[in-house]
């Protein structure tokens, strides 16, 4: 057997487990051959290992206090224990004691789910409720999420005795190196179905059809996402349910042109009505609204409705409507109306009118000239 473990480690034989394993971390990253190439730091290291491997384990440990070998009398520097590269990295980032990660559980959460709901621009402006219906996953009601038919249960894995994970071992530098990886055979859950449900096949959910009630906010738009949590689908094993999205798609409406939260509309009137001025009636979301439009209204000109407009989704108070003017101009005229417009024009001083022309918004180089007159 080698020489005093507790020595070699320098710690009391009254360390606490956790003493040994911090006294290990401290001379494995001094003695680590990645640190220290040279063979007698390499025989140091190996001796240090050994010794953890001893102390770390309460039965061996006790065997070493009682004067036995727990080793079998094999020397540091074989490695035959199996204490490999796998128990150097538990050492250092398992702080839960020995042992693996064990099987995973078959209940997971759920996946989340996106549906899309189309409304009008009405609902959007003020809210709505609306139902819809989705195909989802739930928990299958004949194994309770088990995925074991009525009667039967889960056996263990023979290939991994129910650890849920398969190691391997091989020789490197450092000795025999053990590596784990999921068992094939139960896929890491450490038990089989034997005798999957039938209404599940052994998922422990089945998929149905569910009708939900969904509250839209006012101001909502293309895009909008209203979230229902664990509305979404069951997970495997009867887990967790996911959320279920809601994405709001509005339809185009056949007046009013959404901008923001603002709308728009156009208005047409004719030309002699924009000329002396009148009233229109305007069918608003919020019901009738009287547009009075001046004389000598122009084609273009803008009346804008406040508050008439779509509701802020996150504050208080609405966009604003804005009412576009176009000034109607008639194309079809018997020789009575051309006549009245000939000496309409005439009284105006307009039968030989000249158009009036603007100038546009000046280029660079007129900019350029015009910065040196």
């Amino acid at each position: 057997m080698a020489s005093d473990y507790y020595s070699v480690l320098g710690v009391s034989r009254e360390a606490t487990g956790e003493e040994i394993k911090r006294a290990y971390r401290k001379l494995a990253r001094e003695l680590h051959p990645d640190v220290n190439p040279d063979p007698a730091t390499q025989e140091k290291f190996k001796e240090v290992t050994a010794a953890y491997e001893v102390l770390s384990d309460p039965s061996k440990r006790q065997m070493y206090d009682l004067g036995g070998d727990p080793r079998g009398g094999q020397s540091a520097g074989g490695f035959q224990g199996g204490f490999g590269f796998g128990d150097i990295m538990d050492a250092f980032f398992n702080s839960g004691g020995g042992g693996g990660r064990g099987p995973r559980s078959r209940v997971r959460r759920g996946q989340d789910a996106l549906i899309r709901l189309e409304i009008d621009l009405r609902e959007a402006v003020f809210g709505t409720v609306r139902d819809i219906t989705v195909d989802t996953a739930v928990g299958c009601g004949t194994c309770s999420g088990a995925g074991s038919a009525p009667g039967t249960d889960r056996v263990m894995c023979t290939m991994c005795q129910g650890r849920g994970e398969v190691q391997t071992v091989q020789r490197s530098f450092l000795g025999q190196v053990m590596t784990a990886r999921p068992c094939p055979q139960c896929g890491g859950f450490g038990d089989l179905v034997s005798t999957p449900c039938p209404d599940c096949a052994g998922d422990g959910r089945v998929r149905t059809r569910r009708t939900l009630t969904v509250k839209v906010p006012a101001g909502v738009d293309t895009g909008t996402r209203i979230q229902l949590t664990g509305e979404g689908e069951v997970g495997p094993g009867n887990g967790p349910a996911g959320d279920l999205y809601v994405e709001i798609v509005e339809k185009a409406d056949e007046v009013f042109e959404r901008e923001g939260d603002d709308l728009h509309c156009t208005v047409t009137i004719p030309m002699t009505a924009a000329a002396l001025g009148t009233s229109v009636t305007l069918e608003t979301l919020d019901g009738p609204e009287l547009i009075e439009i001046r004389a000598g209204t122009q084609s273009g000109s803008t009346r804008s409705l406040r508050g008439k407009g779509v509701s802020h989704l996150r504050a208080n108070g609405r966009g604003d409507l804005h009412v576009h003017i176009a000034v109607a101009t008639p194309t079809k005229l018997d020789s009575a109306q051309q006549e009245l417009l000939r000496q309409f024009a005439i009284s105006r001083g307009e039968e030989n009118p000249v158009g009036q022309v603007a100038h546009g918004q000046s280029g660079l180089f007129s900019r350029i000239r015009d910065a040196f007159r």
